[in-house]
């Protein structure tokens, strides 16, 4: 019953009331206390007609059957009944929405006959006497009136009830394109979210992949080669400090919903491939076909599938044997390949390892592909684990285009 509303919506509200009150005490005050019960009666309707719509339609009601008791003919007074109509159809429940309604039909009815009585009152005596001539010149110019009455009524209170239910139409109607828009930039918010935390994993987990590699070949070079160790040593410092460097931005990405900071492109990948060289995988690149100018978007994709297919291989594979990367560039687009060999445990477990079965590496790649209008698959295929992924070309203005270098053959 009671509504939220702004304090000042409150006050505007009761000094509305109260000068109404000041005015028409003046203006149709007859001597009588029951006279400015009446006043006050609508007066505190139009004070409560947005706090409590139905509360207000109530107290409008009962002061307009006390001022028909007490015979107050109605006049600039009752102009208090369209406001509070007015309201319940804009802010009141659906109940008082239709009692409102209904309202505007039996208040005109109510209006009219009260007139019909009370101003007619001793014609109308004489025509229930049977003095047929009086009713003759009576009837029909009353009745004409009363119709123009009952018209006049109706068409006012039902504007106001129209007006009101507008109001309530284009509220809800705002109040729905917000819920909207606030879903929208939950979804955007929410997707930027799972981009960032999807480039923390790739920047970790190739990060600390190249550190444990790189230790791994420090401690049993540094007795018998401490030049190698202190190369490794270096590379896990270098490493270090890139991999901090990309959490940061991402974290301030997080912190302040921006975009800043550069983001990996393909021009990036043979410092890429000669970090994970050094960790001593057996990298052979093949390009094929010519290399398509990539907006930033895509470049990143493809960088961040090629290095979260690197990582898993440095964690999972069997990093002795060659790592096949193939790039076949077509009109269409790329179609990009990684190419390991499968890890035998079986000496130990019975399987065999997948590499990036576990974690969410598999997961992140397909999504980074398939938001870029492509696809990706991951599978075993014999003694191999397979890569593949396609990335249709799409020219993009919204990005400057980066044409990708070829690199040449790595010996076999």
């Amino acid at each position: 019953m009671w509504r939220p509303i702004a304090t000042f919506q409150l006050v505007v509200d009761i000094l509305i009331a109260s000068g109404y009150f000041v005015f028409f005490g003046l203006l149709a005050y007859r001597g009588y206390v029951v006279d400015l019960i009446v006043i006050a009666g609508f007066a505190a309707s139009l004070a409560l007609r947005r706090k409590a719509p139905g509360f207000a339609l109530g107290i409008a009601w009962c002061a307009a059957i006390l001022q028909m008791v007490l015979r107050i003919d109605p006049g600039p007074l009752d102009v208090a009944v369209f406001p509070i109509v007015y309201t319940a159809a804009a802010y009141g429940t659906s109940l008082v929405r239709w009692l409102a309604l209904a309202s505007s039909i039996v208040a005109p009815a109510t209006i009219t006959g009260y007139i019909i009585i009370t101003q007619g009152w001793d014609s109308l005596s004489m025509c229930l006497q049977f003095q047929y001539s009086s009713c003759a010149s009576y009837v029909p110019g009353l009745a004409g009136r009363a119709v123009g009455w009952f018209v006049a009524f109706t068409f006012a209170f039902l504007l106001a009830w129209t007006i009101g239910q507008l109001v309530r139409t284009r509220v809800r109607a705002r109040a729905s394109r917000a819920a909207a828009l606030a879903a929208e930039t939950e979804i955007v918010a929410e997707q930027e979210r799972t981009r960032i935390a999807r480039d923390m994993h790739d920047v970790v987990a190739h990060s600390l992949a190249v550190v444990v590699a790189q230790a791994d070949g420090a401690r049993y070079a540094a007795a018998s080669d401490p030049e190698t160790a202190n190369e490794a040593l270096r590379t896990i410092a270098a490493t270090a400090r890139e991999a901090l460097a990309d959490v940061r931005v991402l974290l301030a990405q997080l912190r302040y919903q921006q975009d800043d900071g550069p983001q990996p492109t393909l021009g990036d990948l043979d410092r890429l491939l000669d970090q994970l060289r050094s960790s001593g995988l057996r990298i052979v690149r093949e390009d094929s076909g010519a290399p398509l100018p990539l907006g930033a978007t895509m470049q990143l994709a493809v960088y961040r599938i090629v290095q979260e297919s690197l990582t898993n291989v440095l964690r999972h594979a069997d990093a002795s044997r060659d790592v096949g990367l193939r790039f076949a560039w077509s009109s269409h687009g790329l179609e990009l390949q990684v190419s390991s060999a499968l890890r035998d445990a079986r000496p130990r477990t019975g399987l065999i390892q997948v590499p990036g079965s576990a974690g969410h590496g598999i997961a992140g790649m397909t999504e980074r592909a398939a938001l870029s209008g492509g696809w990706l698959r991951a599978a075993p295929q014999g003694d191999r684990f397979i890569v593949t992924a396609w990335l249709p070309y799409a020219p993009t203005a919204s990005h400057p285009p980066i044409t990708v270098p070829v690199a040449p053959k790595d010996p076999a």
